[in-house]
């Protein structure tokens, strides 16, 4: 597998339940929260102010898109919501860069490093200011993917918060 098959795969509706484990709060939070998956084109103005910012020829990515979230957490009455960009800037069919105007664990822009492995599974590394994130997400079947999420110290050494969610495609795009 490939970026563009990755992100082609991930386009849709996701229903997700997420359990997350907060160590420096010793807390467990559930979350529930709907998905939206869509493709951007390359000219799309989004697109082409990510790839300014960073300093990327819109000749060198593919499989742009746009992920909203928006649902519950039992640990904050306030509903989750938000919207990323994500550009993928692939430097081999298996490895390369993948551009965000907002990170995971803080909402900044960020730059992770993506490698898919052999068995398909997608691995993102990224640094941001204070922290580290790793995730991973691989399919389970067509409609069913997991996602495990570790945000570690800046250093990388510790765990602050580790995840696992569960995602339930609700609706293919043709």
């Amino acid at each position: 597998m490939d970026i563009q098959e990755f992100v082609e795969r991930s386009i849709g509706c996701w229903r997700s339940q997420r359990s997350a484990h907060h160590l420096a709060f010793s807390h467990f939070e559930a979350i529930q929260s709907e998905i939206e998956i869509v493709a951007l084109t390359a000219d799309a103005p989004e697109v082409i102010a990510l790839c300014q910012a960073n300093c990327v020829s819109l000749d060198t990515i593919v499989s742009p898109f746009q992920m909203s979230w928006q649902g519950q957490s039992d640990w904050d009455e306030n509903e989750v919501k938000g919207s990323c960009i994500l550009v993928p800037v692939p430097e081999s069919p298996q490895r390369g860069k993948l551009l965000r105007d907002q990170g995971y664990a803080e909402t900044i822009a960020a730059v992770g490093d993506y490698s898919l492995t052999e068995d398909g599974t997608f691995v993102l590394n990224t640094a941001y200011d204070r922290a580290a994130a790793e995730e991973k997400i691989w399919f389970v079947n067509p409609n069913v993917r997991c996602r495990v999420s570790l945000i570690k110290t800046s250093a990388g050494t510790g765990v602050v918060t580790a995840s696992f969610s569960s995602e339930i495609r609700q609706e293919v795009k043709h």
